[in-house]
């Protein structure tokens, strides 16, 4: 039976009731096999989410005073990785998928293949870094990737910075990142298309790329 995917946009929420939704998209899709993979679109409130890598945690910067005038809440979470941010101006993208062949590695390329295909359909080169996570131009770090599964179904995913505010990532060394900076489309390109737009192009080469799609 081919696969079909749900596409579902959250729109703000927060990040730990979009954990809990997630969780329960995974159990959904665990008690029903023949139910749709789930594509899950959605914006957090300003967060520094910790994730499970030895040491995350010293990555964060700020005091809690700072965190208090800023407005930004900390988050421990169990997806892979380091530290990242979240907030206003990302697209944050969950997929729920059935990893069938038990290959997380690949479903990580997989991703990071649907981001660098949507980049490049708005005129933007964007590539992987040997070694580290995320996708990047040059040494600019443009999108955060972390993720977890359960019973090989996925949740957690990827943080596209759009036009969040830059500022917010001086609060952490987010993904551990000593070598390069953090950017965003807004500040790599002279206009910046519509949200909407991305959204749909992101469907269009994740249903290309995950279910072979010409």
């Amino acid at each position: 039976m081919e696969q079909t995917l749900k596409v579902i946009d959250w729109g703000i929420k927060t990040y730990s009731k979009a954990i809990d939704d997630q969780i329960g998209l995974v159990e959904t899709k665990k008690n029903d096999p023949s139910s749709p993979d789930f594509l899950i679109f959605t914006e957090h409130d300003p967060v520094f989410t910790i994730g499970s890598k030895v040491g995350a945690a010293s990555n964060l910067l700020w005091d809690e005073g700072t965190l208090k005038d800023k407005g930004i809440q900390v988050h421990k979470t169990n997806r892979g990785g380091d530290i990242t941010y979240h907030g206003p101006g990302q697209l944050i993208i969950y997929p729920i998928i059935q990893l069938k062949d038990r290959d997380l590695h690949a479903y990580l390329r997989k991703l990071e293949m649907v981001i660098i295909r949507v980049l490049q359909n708005f005129n933007l080169e964007a590539s992987t870094r040997e070694g580290k996570t995320g996708i990047w131009i040059g040494d600019r770090k443009i999108c955060a990737i972390g993720v977890a599964v359960k019973s090989w179904i996925t949740y957690h995913g990827l943080a596209l910075n759009i036009s969040p505010d830059l500022e917010h990532f001086k609060g952490i060394i987010p993904c551990g990142i000593t070598d390069g900076s953090v950017t965003s489309m807004e500040q790599e390109m002279a206009s910046l298309p519509q949200k909407k737009l991305i959204k749909e192009r992101f469907v269009v080469e994740f249903e290309s790329v995950f279910y072979e799609l010409s």
